[in-house]
């Protein structure tokens, strides 16, 4: 048995560089239901104690059918980090430059959210380029309750 080696525990070994991606490349992120352990953990992330996020009899009183999440709430699923695409980058990746994101349909207490990260646009640079993702999140009845932008800045090859 060969000695235990910290570099060689890592999720992806196959280092990638502005020049590896595609476009229409996707990566997808796991599933996630929203259960009330993650509304009570984004209330205390965010300090947001507004009632329609935590209260359903609130939310009720008002003809929504449970918790009504919080839009960064769901935005959150969209984290590179959830999915592959940073262990792609680790020795690339210069920064994460720009988001933005539109919020279409309301998500609740129960949703199942289905987020993924697709290439849409690459721009060289002389030693970086940038890489732009479009992020999306579906619910379980299929509706994109999420859409965005992300775009990182990543290294070239080094020349060998």
């Amino acid at each position: 048995m060969s000695a235990f080696d910290p570099v060689q525990h890592r999720m992806v070994s196959e280092q990638r560089w502005f020049e590896d991606f595609v476009l229409g490349e996707r990566f997808v992120i796991p599933s996630r239901t929203q259960t009330s352990a993650v509304f009570a953990a984004f209330q205390t992330a965010s300090g947001d104690t507004h009632p329609i996020h935590y209260d359903v009899e609130y939310c009720r009183a008002r003809g929504m059918p449970d918790l009504l999440a919080h839009g960064f709430q769901t935005l959150v699923h969209t984290a590179p980090g959830a999915g592959l695409f940073p262990y792609l980058v680790e020795e690339s990746l210069v920064g994460f430059l720009e988001q933005s994101s539109k919020f279409l349909k309301p998500v609740y207490a129960g949703d199942t959210l289905y987020p993924a990260l697709e290439v849409t646009e690459l721009t060289p640079g002389r030693a970086t380029g940038v890489v732009t993702l479009r992020s999306t999140v579906f619910n379980q009845r299929k509706e994109l309750v999420l859409e965005g932008m992300q775009k990182f800045l990543v290294r070239r090859r080094p020349a060998s």
